[in-house]
């Protein structure tokens, strides 16, 4: 089986946390013996600012850790469809591609293509902002891949697809797995990038004061950090740690005790149900989890079993000081986050549910494949 994917970006993760969800599909694939294309626009935001901050070691760092996996560069202007898109069976369309280049596709489709093609939608903009997603011509895709619920909704409701999904994101357990750490550097570690300060009071409610109050050894890594973020975060005693890769961050996560959670704003709000791809790659790293408020109303996890709430900065300190002084509690989050996501929540599973939806899982299994 041929699949194509049209992305904003597969080599770069900065500030694209698509990516990660990406390289760990196309690999599951590939383990398949499927063939897999992905193209990438040449220009695209992501890669530049990673080539800009980190130069060309940050490409090669990925070639390395992904060896069976490369990406197309392209130009929208001289890109030949008819060439990307020739002995396709499936088409997955992300949604940070401009609206010119999905309406060729669908173009394409309609005149040409015996493909499945479909529209993978991971962000809030749905909902935020309608009138840029209202901009995308989806007539001719078979449907929505929406990494939620609700997302899904919006795009039936709305009549913007003919069909839509529920297609949460997943750990990639082949490189998010637990780590053997023979010294600890730290309390509290977190990954996440600051952005637009959609959740610029959250972090201080929970994660930088928290720090403080109770005096942690922690460390942040992670991009768009403006200055006088990181003039709170050296005030709190939080070294800054940078952009990280994606495939280090296990390594990363063993060297700490707990991390936190904290969503941006517009998920908590809009879109209910979204955690984004964060907790699954905590949980699969075998770390303690403790999350600012969000509702799991999809049903993904077991607050409390396989991690923990706090519903504001004091239970934010007091679950942070359970987790660091009660063994037993740290373990046990550890040992049931691991179960929720090997049993529901791998990019291994993320595929079937995909085939199932194609209707490729005979074919691929008479092709060989492992499903």
């Amino acid at each position: 089986m041929r699949f194509v994917i049209f992305t904003h970006s597969l080599v770069s993760d900065w500030n694209h946390g698509n990516a990660h969800f990406l390289r760990g599909l196309a690999t599951e694939l590939i383990s398949r013996e499927c063939e897999v294309n992905i193209y990438e626009p040449r220009d695209g935001w992501s890669r530049a600012n990673l080539l800009q901050e980190c130069g060309r070691d940050a490409i090669v760092g990925f070639e390395q850790a992904y060896p069976r996996l490369r990406s197309n560069l392209y130009d929208l202007s001289s890109l030949n469809l008819s060439r990307a898109l020739n002995g396709a069976d499936v088409v997955l369309v992300h949604e940070w591609n401009s609206p010119d280049l999905v309406a060729r596709i669908g173009t394409h489709r309609a005149n040409r293509g015996t493909y499945q093609l479909f529209f993978h939608d991971t962000h809030h903009r749905s909902a935020t902002d309608p009138e840029t997603m209202a901009a995308y011509d989806l007539r001719h895709y078979d449907g929505v891949l929406a990494y939620g619920g609700i997302i899904r909704d919006i795009y039936l409701k709305r009549h913007m697809a003919r069909e839509a999904w529920t297609w949460h994101e997943a750990a990639d357990t082949r490189v998010f797995f637990p780590r053997a750490a023979t010294k600890k550097s730290g309390d509290l570690v977190w990954i996440g990038n600051w952005g637009d300060d959609e959740r610029a009071e959250e972090l201080r409610e929970f994660l930088i004061r928290p720090v403080q109050r109770l005096g942690l050894k922690a460390c942040v890594y992670g991009v768009r950090y403006p200055d006088y973020a990181l003039k709170e975060l050296a005030a709190a005693g939080i070294e800054f740690g940078g952009w990280l890769p994606n495939y280090r961050v296990p390594e990363v996560f063993a060297k700490y005790r707990v991390t936190v959670h904290v969503p941006r704003r517009p998920y908590v709000k809009a879109l209910p149900g979204i955690p984004t791809i964060r907790p699954f790659e905590a949980l699969a790293c075998g770390i303690p989890l403790i999350s600012a408020p969000w509702k799991d109303c999809e049903g993904l996890f077991r607050p409390g079993v396989d991690f923990l709430f706090a519903g504001d900065e004091d239970e934010m300190v007091s679950q942070l000081q359970a987790v660091l002084t009660d063994t037993d509690l740290a373990a046990s989050l550890v040992i049931h986050g691991l179960e929720t996501i090997k049993d529901r929540h791998t990019c291994a599973h993320r595929i079937d549910e995909l085939l199932a939806i194609t209707g490729k899982s005979a074919e691929l299994s008479l092709a060989g494949g492992v499903i």
